[in-house]
């Protein structure tokens, strides 16, 4: 008979078993989430109605940039040790002491980062495709379905496909 290896049982702890639910943050976020979303979206309406397609194309890829670049953001915040930024502060290094900070609250940030900025920056592109849908229907006349549904898949693709770069570059 095979005797049974006394292995140690693995104890698994939560992170966050300690720590209590910042309620604070979570009503002062969403009512800076809240305002944010509506004078960028009165902006970028009242915005795209003054351009031309063109720059209402270029803004909607610059929205959608945006969210792209704030999601990398926050995956790298979360994503980072914060040992090396020790090292760089004993040497004095400029920024060290204000990523530690950082990463000490990576969650508040990467909730900043990822869910307020890159959340508002998807539906206000969504708010900015149908300004630009708008725009070709008053000059041209499609059918507004097709149009909109390839517009979605486009913006939808871009977005997903950004942040998924985003993610990558942000993990290494």
């Amino acid at each position: 008979m095979k005797k049974k290896e006394n292995k140690p049982k693995i104890k698994f702890r939560s992170l966050y078993a300690s720590k209590s639910v910042n309620y604070v943050w979570i009503m002062v976020i969403t009512i800076i989430t809240f305002f944010m979303a509506i004078i960028l979206g009165y902006f970028s309406l009242v915005l795209m109605g003054m351009v031309s397609f063109f720059v209402a194309i270029i803004l909607l890829l610059t929205i959608i940039s945006i969210g792209v670049f704030f999601d990398l953001l926050g995956i790298a915040v979360t994503a980072a040790e914060e040992t090396p930024f020790h090292a760089m502060a004993s040497h004095r290094l400029r920024g060290a002491k204000e990523s530690i900070l950082i990463l000490r609250n990576a969650g508040p940030v990467a909730n900043f980062f990822n869910d307020v900025i890159g959340d508002i920056s998807g539906i206000i592109s969504g708010t900015a495709s149908a300004a630009i849908l708008i725009k070709i229907n008053e000059k041209v006349n499609i059918k507004s379905l097709v149009l909109s549904m390839l517009l979605t898949g486009i913006i939808s693709a871009i977005t997903v496909g950004g942040k998924a770069i985003g993610k990558e570059i942000a993990l290494r």
